[in-house]
């Protein structure tokens, strides 16, 4: 779902009751479980808790590192982990978490999508929200960046040979 909010209040405003229902108890969560230092906004089309720029200007796109995201979509929600998408034993624990409770985990690099609340491991995902201080995260982009840069510097360079 696209919207033109700019503004928390106004996003929520937008929400159908339906949606309402199912946002606003993982809102509550998030915020519940958010360490200080992150702050609520819109971005992306979605709730953005995000590191502001005054904090750390230095992203690769000029705009806040965004830590968690919430979505109304078209036919399900969307809640965005960063710290599962850059750590793969986050990702793995969620993985596990949906097993154990017998539940279909559909997810994408960091989006776990649902269609209700209780589809959502609602302790673990507030675990992992509570994870990160603002400077662990920080600290965990830049090493995820500086990997991913090296591997893709590593990953030319072993297939492009030069025959001079």
């Amino acid at each position: 779902m696209t919207t033109t909010a700019t503004t928390v209040q106004d996003y929520l405003s937008s929400l159908t009751p339906e949606q309402r229902s199912v946002i606003e108890p993982v809102r509550s969560l998030i915020l519940s479980h958010l360490p200080s230092g992150f702050v609520e906004t819109i971005n992306w089309g979605m709730l953005s808790y995000e590191v502001p720029l005054s904090m750390y200007p230095n992203t690769y796109n000029k705009k806040p590192l965004n830590y968690i995201g919430l979505a109304v979509q078209k036919q399900y929600y969307s809640l965005y982990l960063m710290p599962a998408y850059m750590d793969s034993n986050v990702y793995q624990t969620l993985m596990d978490a949906f097993e154990k409770a017998g539940k279909k985990l559909s997810m994408g690099k960091s989006c776990i999508r649902f269609k209700k609340v209780e589809d959502l491991p609602l302790e673990l995902i507030g675990s992992i929200i509570a994870s990160h201080t603002v400077s662990s995260f920080i600290s965990a982009y830049e090493l995820d960046h500086i990997f991913s840069w090296t591997y893709s510097f590593y990953s030319l360079s072993t297939t492009w040979s030069l025959d001079v």
